[in-house]
């Protein structure tokens, strides 16, 4: 049942994303799979404003889950987990991140601390004191920064496939914004499709290719040097802002999602192969991690990459439920 979810509500996204080869750099062109408001905001002498999805449901539980996206994602790809955990009473809030999505596209100094207060800022306008967040991948870095800064918000901290489980400027060598902007103009169809492949899936299957569609179609946009800019200085932000050093702080229960054939690495390409098979081993990673965390329960998916809520879903909403 979940997978025919998965795959109804992909293409329900991929048709839209087809509707027109060219994306605008926020995803004017892509449908949603739930209605998008927006939250006004002011940064560093600019009015920008950030997407999210309230999605409420039939019967409420009185319980409320925000949902962090990774850096190559938006909230489009939380579909069948916001399905799953409305079915089960729970209101789920689902921001693009500002520099993501639907949200805008700012030249600022990217932070987590910025960007996790900007998410305190859309829960009190929306009267939320209480939530449980799950972050993936970029996402449970910010989630991670979020929980330390506003511990008495997080009831308990969900985090899947995170990056960050190791300091990547111990070993990966120092690339600025502009030779990481200079790199992002290059991006291709084939070139998005090739990454997510190597990079996400144990095995790629046509279902996910949505997520490239949706990916690459910024290429081909007027604007997409804003985006390549935005997305240089995230990336960035997630190799000089570490959180790694903090696991320790956490005062709330954590669960860690890991699949044990993910080996992400942030600047993966600037390695020698040598150095690649020391680093991003999350089968090692996630026990280690585990470890540092004073309240946390390690939970591993064998087989599966670095999406869980997409490439197992069925092992994934199960195992998230049994531990809401």
């Amino acid at each position: 049942m979940l997978k025919r979810i998965l795959v109804v509500l992909s293409v329900f996204v991929t048709l839209a994303a087809h509707a027109q080869d060219t994306l605008s750099v926020t995803l004017e062109n892509v449908k949603y799979p739930y209605p998008v408001s927006f939250l006004p905001l002011h940064m560093e002498g600019q009015d920008v404003r950030m997407a999210y999805m309230d999605v409420k449901p039939d019967k409420p539980n009185g319980k409320t889950i925000m949902l962090f996206h990774g850096k190559n994602f938006g909230g489009y790809y939380w579909a069948n987990v916001i399905k799953a955990l409305t079915l089960q009473g729970y209101r789920v809030i689902v921001p693009d991140q500002i520099g993501f999505g639907k949200s805008s596209k700012p030249y600022i100094h990217y932070s987590f601390h910025a960007l996790a207060r900007i998410n305190k800022a859309l829960l009190d306008t929306l009267g939320i004191s209480r939530i449980t967040l799950l972050g993936h991948s970029m996402g449970g870095m910010l989630a991670t920064r979020f929980s330390l800064m506003y511990p008495g918000v997080v009831q308990k901290l969900l985090l899947e496939d995170p990056i960050g489980l190791e300091d990547y400027r111990t070993f990966v060598p120092y690339n600025s914004a502009a030779d990481d902007y200079k790199a992002e103009l290059k991006t291709t169809h084939e070139s998005v499709k090739k990454y997510y492949e190597s990079s996400y899936f144990v095995k790629w299957k046509p279902e996910y290719d949505y997520l490239v569609e949706i990916g690459a179609g910024v290429a081909k946009s007027a604007d997409f040097p804003r985006y390549a800019m935005v997305a240089a200085l995230t990336f960035e932000m997630i190799y000089e802002q570490p959180v790694c050093y903090e696991f320790g702080m956490l005062k709330m229960p954590v669960v860690l999602f890991t699949g044990k054939e993910d080996k992400t690495i942030v600047g993966k390409a600037l390695l020698t192969d040598t150095e690649k098979a020391k680093h991003g081993q999350y089968k090692i990673l996630g026990p280690e991690t585990a470890k540092k965390i004073p309240r946390c329960k390690l939970i591993e998916f064998d087989n599966v990459g670095h999406i869980p809520h997409i490439e197992a879903p069925d092992r994934f909403l199960k195992t998230l439920a049994e531990n809401l």
